[in-house]
């Protein structure tokens, strides 16, 4: 595995469109609801993830299934991002394609944690706050995965992708019966095609220096955002995805690949 970060986007109207929206809202009147936040700190952090998506960090949080979300609403549809930003801190709502979520008063009256963004704190922790909620359970998931506390589970990551990225086709490939390599090939795929897909993997293996056959158990632990670059050949299979506030590189044998892939959640247009 290597990573590296992201140069910023290079300029397009989405992305004007977006710092215009950024400054009307750093211009308002409106009061928050969120009263340890500084609206001027989330209007800097706001145009930095604008126009360097990679900014969106989760930090020492386990929030890496909003995160990843997060990262591809930025990236696709900034003015979007503005938008719900605006309304969270505002009105401390997060308004999906069908459902309207309210955070609770106690979680807007919370510090945020250390090495986090602001704006990043606002948005993953009133999402995650909400996932288990308004999605529901979905009984076929392995135990495994049912039962692993502090992350985001393969329904909750559907929801999102069709409430806040909007997209309405969504798959969800269940990699632990079969069929590992089919599954990243038909995300790659999806991916090219406008898409957006998010692998369930095991982090130790597929985004360090340990090989998964070190780990006793490998436990699915990690969503990630997967950006594309596909090549499976001579028994290795290499993959960009985005993670942890950059872009890293997978490059491993199959075995480690197929013993640390858990699945993948695909939304289409």
């Amino acid at each position: 595995m290597t990573a590296s970060g992201s140069s910023p986007l290079p300029t397009s109207p989405a992305i004007d469109q977006a710092l215009k929206a950024i400054a009307s809202f750093e211009q308002s009147s409106t009061a928050e609801v969120w009263p340890l936040l500084n609206k001027k700190t989330l209007a800097a952090e706001l145009r930095q993830r604008v126009q360097n998506p990679y900014s969106v960090n989760q930090g020492q949080q386990p929030f890496c299934g909003p995160t990843a979300i997060l990262f591809e609403l930025v990236r696709k549809q900034p003015g979007h991002y503005v938008d719900l930003c605006r309304m969270l801190f505002e009105q401390g709502i997060v308004q999906g394609k069908t459902k309207r979520i309210e955070t609770l008063a106690a979680l807007r009256q919370a510090r945020q944690p250390i090495k986090m963004g602001e704006v990043d704190w606002m948005v993953l922790s009133a999402l995650r706050d909400a996932e288990s909620l308004i999605f529901p359970v979905d009984p076929d998931a392995p135990s495994v995965i049912r039962n692993i506390s502090g992350m985001s589970f393969s329904w909750e990551m559907k929801g999102w992708v069709q409430e806040i990225l909007g997209y309405p086709q969504i798959i969800h490939t269940k990699t632990y019966k079969k069929g590992d390599l089919l599954a990243l090939r038909d995300a790659a795929n999806s991916v090219k095609l406008g898409g957006v897909a998010f692998p369930l993997i095991t982090a130790q293996a597929l985004l360090s220096s340990a090989s998964s056959t070190e780990l006793s158990v490998p436990l699915p632990n990690h969503w990630v955002a997967l950006l594309g670059n596909l090549q499976i050949q001579n028994g290795r299979v290499a993959f960009d995805v985005y993670s942890w506030g950059k872009k890293m590189r997978v490059d491993v044998t199959e075995g480690v690949f197929k013993k640390s892939f858990w699945g993948v959640v695909i939304g289409m247009p």
